[in-house]
């Protein structure tokens, strides 16, 4: 299964669940089969990052909520999150008036890494400090911070970290990189050696040749803790869905792709 460029998003799918992996990037089916999941959290978080970008250079919190008001109707969430929209509004306004040069919101990037594949993303926000180090935040807005230790292999903070070197040319060991969580005000940071973003590229070529010489049928289910989370639950072979019902979402596709009046 042939492919070229890979995201942290895809990365992280493929090691959750190879069968998820399939649903998503071969047969390109949107994360819609779970009738058990909120789309609160998603919804949410969505919110909070598009109030982020357009309010990066607002001088007041009143201009923040201004931005929230104009733009809630786009989003559905309940009670629970609205609540913590004022909380993170309030964070984020004296966060965001103390960082130094904003370089970039919503930064989308693709890279030739020069090993047969590319990496791209997009990365929320990155800072240049006074000293020319470069300040890299993913905004977060789930309940609990991811622990430090578990980010020194976190893919996404790797790739952002390459992707920075690479775009601004300047030294990895000048980038910090870092969870923003605007609900608890809680900033995580921590910084990669030259070595670690040299494996981590490693490891990413290995899995990228993993994926290209599997066959459709070599991505199977993984049951595990993600599961109850999928969005391809309602129709995984493992969690009692019928190969037929997945064959016949794929016809549909299929047949919606086709131009009217084609033979």
């Amino acid at each position: 299964m042939y492919i070229k460029t890979v995201s942290p998003s895809k990365i992280k799918v493929f090691d959750e669940c190879k069968a998820k992996y399939k649903f998503r990037y071969i047969h390109r089916l949107k994360d819609e089969y779970n009738e058990t999941v909120s789309k609160d959290a998603l919804q949410f978080g969505q919110f909070i990052h598009k109030i982020f970008e357009d309010g990066v250079d607002t001088q007041t919190e009143e201009g923040l909520f201004e931005i929230a008001a104009s733009i809630r109707s786009q989003y559905t969430f309940g009670q629970e999150k609205e609540k913590l929209t004022e909380r993170c509004l309030k964070h984020f306004f004296n966060f965001n008036k103390n960082l130094s040069e904003n370089v970039s919101t919503e930064m989308v990037f693709s890279i030739d890494t020069g090993m047969d594949f590319e990496v791209n993303g997009v990365i929320d926000r990155i800072v240049k400090g006074s000293t020319g180090k470069y300040l890299v935040i993913d905004y977060k807005t789930s309940k609990r911070p991811t622990p430090k230790r578990e980010l020194y292999t976190d893919v996404q903070l790797r790739m952002y970290t390459y992707a920075v070197h690479k775009m601004y040319n300047i030294p990895v060991e000048d980038i910090t990189v870092g969870h923003y969580y605007p609900h608890l005000d809680k900033l995580v940071t921590l910084k990669y050696s030259s070595s670690q973003i040299r494996m981590f590229l490693n490891e990413q070529k290995k899995k990228i040749w993993d994926i290209r010489k599997r066959k459709l049928e070599n991505f199977p289910c993984q049951i595990n803790q993600f599961c109850n989370w999928c969005g391809f639950k309602d129709i995984c072979p493992a969690q009692g869905a019928s190969p037929a019902r997945l064959q016949e979402i794929l016809t549909e596709r299929k047949n919606k792709k086709k131009p009217k009046g084609g033979t």
